[in-house]
This record gives structure tokens, C-alpha cells and sequence, in this order.
């Protein structure tokens, strides 16, 4: 059955790697629609459909993948490697960064929507499975998933990583664990997800395996991004002094990052919409979805939820957070449950795709939109 379509995937896969495609050629469509309408300036079909979404951290990528790290421009060493080194890497065969950086995010997209569906579909059942990719697709900051951006690449490697500790292969969920953390910080917070689910297993077959000790590969990843660190100042852990001089950010409980979003609401219009509601919303939404995770799904999904929210909102202040969440995956598995019934299907598809459709709008226009 599961070989009737192409021989080597199943039916349900190739539908959301259809999904996937869809919204990625819609998105770019929508990108130079946008830009056209209120830039009053042709986008041509081509490479320039591709340009306008070179924005904010996709620039820096694509210059450390052209160029490298360099002691020259310390303020590299605040973005982990494994992704422009990705760029690097397919920009040998394109002969274009840019184009390489599309090729990277659309690849990895593809094997994130495959894995999600799969890693759902063997906790409960295929429809669910489909749903939740489905709501992951259309999520408002979902956009970041087609572009020069690292959540594509970074859930393709977190997920994995736990499917293949869900599998019980180990080896593979260290090495992936590792990749991750040299794709992004909250790489870290797959140490604690899979010591709670060597934890889970333990706990229902009494059973020690010493597999799990492939836990600790994960580490070798931030070992790569200390390394970089001390290569380009002298000092691994220049990337906190950085946070603090270049953002003023710095660690603190999450009630100070919360509070100071909810101040941003009194700020002027754009910035009060962005930077205070928007930035609120999505924080409250991690912090229910985590406490609901507890509840509803195995212990390890809830504990990547929980570890993520925690990592990112015990900062002085919250950024980007919408965009984040979006790394917190097991919530599209309660929105695949809330989804069941018709009407708030409906109603989480219709914020999602006016979302999706305005924050790629103002994205593509230069905005800073997470």
C-alpha cells in the first residue's frame, strides 16, 4: 500500500511535499504582487522574485557563505555556520548564493514536512499527521521556511533528531542533534528532549541501553560554533558579549521579556503592532501550548516545547518570537487535534492565511517582521 503511488514514498508524502511546493510558488507570487503594488517598482519574473526576500539575517548568511569568517567583521560570529556553509556548498553547483540559499531552506523544507508527517503519524494516525503539517505550512511566520533563513534546515534536524530517538536509533539522533546546534542556539534544548525520552523509554521497559549515551554527540555542534567564536576574537564565548553590547540583551526571568512586550503595545502604531501585540501574542500562545503539551502529548515534545519557550523568553526583552515559535513543532500537533472540529479549523486557517499574507507582504518590502 504504501508503494502504490512512486515506489518509494508514500501517498501521504508526496501530498505535503505538494502542499509544500504550492505555497512556495504562491508565496513568491504574493512577494512580488506585494512589492509591485506598494513599492510602485516591476519585479520581473526570475532571480528578482528571489531578491526581494533578501532581507534582514539573510543578508548576513549569504555574505559569511560568500565570504566566510573573518576577524574583521566580528559581528559574524553571532550566526551559527551549518546553514551558510550549506549555501556554500550548493553555490558550487549554481554558481549563485542566493539561488543557493532558495535551493538549501526549499530542500530542507521538503525532508522537515516529510519527517513532521511521519513522526506524527506513528504517535496517533495519518489524518492528524496531515493536518499538522497543513497548519505548519500556513502558520503565520511560516514564510522564513522558503528563504534565506535557517528554520527550514534547523526543524529538518530537530525533527529528525527526534524521530529517529522515537525509532530508537540513537546514533542518528545524536549526529542530527549535533547538526542542529550548529544550525541555531535552541539546538541546545534536544539534550534535555532526548534525555526525557531515553528517560520515557527507560521508564516502560526498565531496560538500560547504552545507545542513548549518543545523546551526548549533540554537544559537538556548539563545540563547532565555541571554536568559530575563538577563531574569529580569541574568546569562545564572545557571541554573549556581543548580545549584549550590539542587542543589550541579556539573560533574565521571562515575566521581565513578557512585560516589557506588553509595554511595546503604547509604542507608535507599526512598531506598537510588531514589536508589543504581535510579540505578546506569540508568546502566550508558546506558553499555553506549553503547559497543554504536559497534557496531552509524550513527554518529549513537551519538553522541547517547554525548553524552547524558556530559552527565548528569559530575555530583557522579546524579539522575534513569532518566528521562533515556529520552531516549537509540537503545537501544530495540538492545532491538528483543535482542527478535528470544522469550525475552528476554519477559523485557525483564516488567521493564518490573512497573517501569512500580510507579515510577507511587509517582509519582502524591508519591514522588520520577526
Amino acid at each position: 500500500m504504501l508503494w502504490r503511488v512512486t515506489g518509494w514514498l508514500p501517498r501521504d508524502d508526496w501530498l505535503v511535499i505538494g502542499w509544500a511546493l504550492a505555497i512556495k510558488t504562491l508565496l513568491l507570487a504574493l512577494g512580488a504582487a506585494s512589492y509591485q503594488a506598494f513599492e510602485e517598482e516591476d519585479v520581473p519574473f526570475g532571480r528578482l522574485w528571489l531578491e526581494i526576500w533578501n532581507q534582514w539575517d539573510a543578508t548576513h548568511f549569504l555574505r559569511i557563505a560568500e565570504f566566510g569568517y573573518s576577524a574583521a567583521d566580528k559581528f559574524k560570529a553571532w550566526f551559527y555556520p551549518f546553514y551558510p556553509w550549506c549555501v556554500r556548498a550548493f553555490s558550487y553547483l549554481t554558481g549563485d548564493f542566493l539561488i543557493a540559499s532558495f535551493i538549501v531552506s526549499g530542500i530542507a523544507l521538503l525532508f522537515a514536512v516529510v519527517i513532521l508527517r511521519r513522526l506524527t503519524a506513528i504517535e496517533w494516525n495519518a489524518a492528524i499527521a496531515r493536518r499538522a503539517v497543513y497548519f505548519f505550512l500556513i502558520f503565520p511566520p511560516a514564510y522564513v521556511l522558503h528563504i534565506g533563513y535557517t528554520e527550514s534546515l534547523f526543524l529538518a534536524l530537530a525533527i529528525g533528531s527526534i524521530f529517529a530517538a522515537r525509532q530508537e536509533r540513537w546514533w542518528l539522533a545524536g549526529v542530527l542533534g549535533a547538526f542542529a546546534w550548529m544550525t541555531r542556539a535552541n539546538g541546545i534544548v534536544l539534550l534535555p528532549a532526548l534525555a526525557v525520552e531515553a528517560g520515557h523509554q527507560w521508564f516502560i521497559t526498565r531496560r538500560w541501553r547504552w545507545q542513548w549515551l549518543w545523546i551526548a554527540v549533540v554537544p559537538a555542534g556548539f563545540a563547532v560554533y565555541l571554536f568559530l567564536n575563538w577563531r574569529i576574537s580569541g574568546d569562545p564565548f564572545a557571541f554573549l558579549k556581543m548580545r549584549r553590547q550590539l542587542f543589550h540583551m541579556s539573560f533574565s526571568w521571562p515575566w521581565n521579556g513578557i512585560a516589557d512586550a506588553f509595554r511595546n503595545v503604547r509604542r507608535a502604531p507599526n512598531q506598537a503592532e510588531i514589536v508589543g501585540t504581535q510579540e505578546a501574542l506569540f508568546t502566550l500562545l508558546g506558553f499555553a501550548c506549553a503547559i497543554v503539551s504536559w497534557v496531552k502529548l509524550r513527554p518529549v515534545y513537551a519538553a522541547w516545547v517547554t525548553g524552547n519557550w524558556l530559552l527565548l523568553a528569559s530575555v530583557t526583552f522579546i524579539e522575534s518570537m513569532p518566528r521562533y515559535t515556529l520552531t516549537m513543532f509540537p503545537i501544530f500537533f495540538l492545532f491538528a487535534f483543535v482542527g478535528e472540529k470544522r469550525f475552528w479549523s476554519a477559523l485557525v486557517t483564516i488567521w493564518s492565511l490573512l497573517s501569512l499574507a500580510l507579515f510577507s507582504g511587509l517582509f519582502v518590502r524591508g519591514w522588520w517582521v520577526f
